[in-house]
């Protein structure tokens, strides 16, 4: 079967892994998932309990957990388009900061969107996640931005899956207005360029369901309610 990406909007980091799919070429379909009322329904917690994207329900059932998705994605990368070859220090150095940009980097904006979203909390509360969140997400990239040389892309000069879910991920800083970009010159061109990428104009075209031609990789858009069942009916 064609697998099918569940990908969140507004902002879901899940636009990483719609670039990578269609850097990979292979055929895929989507789904849309409005945050967070999507991912409250019934139907959506038995295909993930933790309620949360992005996502991919293949042959063998529902993958959930961005890394999974994307090492699942690489094991398929036969080409060696976003990745690199199994066992290679290269492949050692993607899974670095493919691990650190799922963790350590995409952590940071937790007090962020935690200030953004908290009910019932004083003005006070509020601002010191604010404050808080703006320090842990500079520190972030300071450490990303002394990671990178002057290449194109995170690892060379082509993008692959941790240059996708590093700019899934670094929109969040234009949004929370985090940091000054200025601040951070390699990172600020890496994701001017990454954002140029025809992927990520149809990436988030697909996001703001807005009509998108793509690479050809995507072979339809599903609704919700078809990829779950697709889903739960493959557990069954």
């Amino acid at each position: 079967m064609q697998p099918i990406l569940l990908a969140g909007f507004p902002l879901g980091s899940s636009l990483g892994l719609v670039m990578a799919l269609e850097w990979l070429g292979q055929p895929y379909r989507l789904s849309r998932v409005e945050m967070p009322n999507d991912m409250l329904t019934n139907a959506y917690g038995r295909l993930n309990g933790r309620r949360e994207t992005p996502v991919l329900v293949t042959a063998d059932g529902a993958l959930t957990e961005t890394m999974a998705i994307a090492l699942w994605l690489e094991t398929r990368d036969r080409e060696r388009r976003i990745s690199f070859e199994p066992g290679s220090r290269r492949a050692d150095r993607l899974h670095q900061y493919m691990g650190f940009l799922n963790s350590s980097f995409t952590s940071a904006f937790s007090p962020l969107w935690t200030a953004l979203e908290i009910e019932d909390v004083s003005d006070e509360v509020r601002e010191t996640l604010r404050t808080y969140g703006r320090a842990a997400v500079a520190k972030r990239h300071q450490q990303l931005e002394a990671m990178i040389d002057d290449n194109r892309y995170l690892l060379g000069d082509r993008p692959t899956l941790a240059d996708a879910m590093f700019v899934g991920v670094a929109r969040w800083a234009d949004f929370h207005q985090a940091i000054d970009p200025a601040d951070f010159p390699r990172l600020r061109a890496l994701k001017e360029r990454l954002e140029g990428d025809p992927a990520f104009g149809f990436a988030k075209s697909i996001e703001d369901g807005r009509p998108a031609s793509g690479s050809g990789a995507m072979a339809g858009l599903v609704t919700l309610d078809e990829a779950i069942g697709e889903a739960l009916a493959l557990a069954a």
